[in-house]
């Protein structure tokens, strides 16, 4: 297995795991339980973040394209009504 494959595979997995933490965050009644996966959240957030620069410089990842002012009002606007 290369490099760029395990990276990538590393990103995706982090980004599922935090839209699990979000789920249990949101459902959790228990303020401790929930401060405690907020702050794994927000540590695998940053780890994430991280690995991406890593991947971006060495050209394992690319991000999507920058929005259009165009895109970014017709989604504001779809948002606000």
């Amino acid at each position: 297995m290369d490099e760029k494959y395990m990276v990538n595979d590393i990103l995706e997995s982090v980004k599922a795991e935090l839209t699990t933490y979000q789920g249990v965050i949101s459902e959790a009644e228990n303020t401790q339980l929930r401060q405690t996966i907020q702050q794994i959240r927000n540590n695998d957030e940053a780890f994430q973040y991280e690995l991406y620069k890593v991947a971006s410089a060495k050209g394992y990842y690319t991000p999507a394209g920058q929005a259009t002012q165009d895109e970014i009002n017709k989604v504001r606007n779809e948002v606000s009504q």
